[in-house]
């Protein structure tokens, strides 16, 4: 579905990212994890076309789209739910459901959505910006589901994040996963999160990928390890 290959990145003349390979496919969950500063948001702003790599290739369903722009990725199929969630805080909350409808991939909110995120149908007229970070939270996942996309990009979804929250979004991901048949690009901190959802993982340090393979063959001890050495 999604193929990352010898992706170099740098900023300036500084190189953040090294020869990164990996790949995401339907119905899986691949989790990039590693401390901070090592490379794991902009790997993902390199993917979904806001940042521009150095060399290297990315693939989505066998084409080329390394110099596509950010919004001819999404158009692909590419949905991004970045740190921070960038949700639009005056706009009500069906606004900003809606603006994914620019997309050209779907023009209705499916029923989906307010059955894994219901908070989110009582606060249709609402203002974004009042909004919990929580909320704010279920809001862009939901914005980035109402794309209907092939892939879905989520950079640290439960940061900051309550753990009834959280147990919403997992269960999100895995609906996304499993009944959705979706690509899903994960990045995360909370290792118990993670390692619920992955079925791959892919560790990065200083910008390389230092290990990777499906979460059988990588043992929790053996991820915890390399996260904290």
């Amino acid at each position: 579905m999604l193929t990352v290959s010898k992706l170099n990145l740098s900023y300036g003349a500084a190189q953040i990212l090294w020869d990164v390979d990996l790949s995401v496919e339907a119905g899986k969950v691949t989790c990039v994890m590693g401390r901070n500063g090592v490379g794991k948001t902009t790997l993902l702003r390199g993917i979904v076309g806001q940042q521009r790599i150095k060399s290297g290739a990315i693939m989505l369903q066998g084409k080329k789209i390394s110099n596509a722009t950010a919004s001819a990725r999404a158009r692909m199929g590419i949905a991004y739910v970045p740190q921070g969630r960038e949700i639009f805080p005056l706009l009500t909350v069906k606004e900003n459901l809606e603006i994914a409808f620019a997309t050209g991939k779907n023009t209705t909110i499916s029923q989906d959505v307010f059955e894994l995120f219901p908070i989110l149908k009582t606060m249709l007229s609402r203002r974004g910006g009042d909004l919990s970070g929580g909320q704010q939270q279920q809001l862009a996942i939901a914005r980035a589901m109402v794309m209907a996309p092939d892939v879905m990009v989520l950079d640290e979804p439960t940061e900051g994040i309550q753990p009834s929250v959280i147990k919403d979004i997992g269960r999100a991901i895995t609906y996304l996963r499993d009944e959705q048949n979706m690509a899903i690009l994960l990045v995360e901190q909370y290792f118990d999160f993670a390692h619920e959802l992955a079925d791959t993982f892919v560790v990065l340090d200083r910008g390389r990928v230092v290990a990777s393979g499906v979460q059988d063959d990588m043992g929790t001890e053996g991820v915890r390890k390399l996260l904290t050495v």
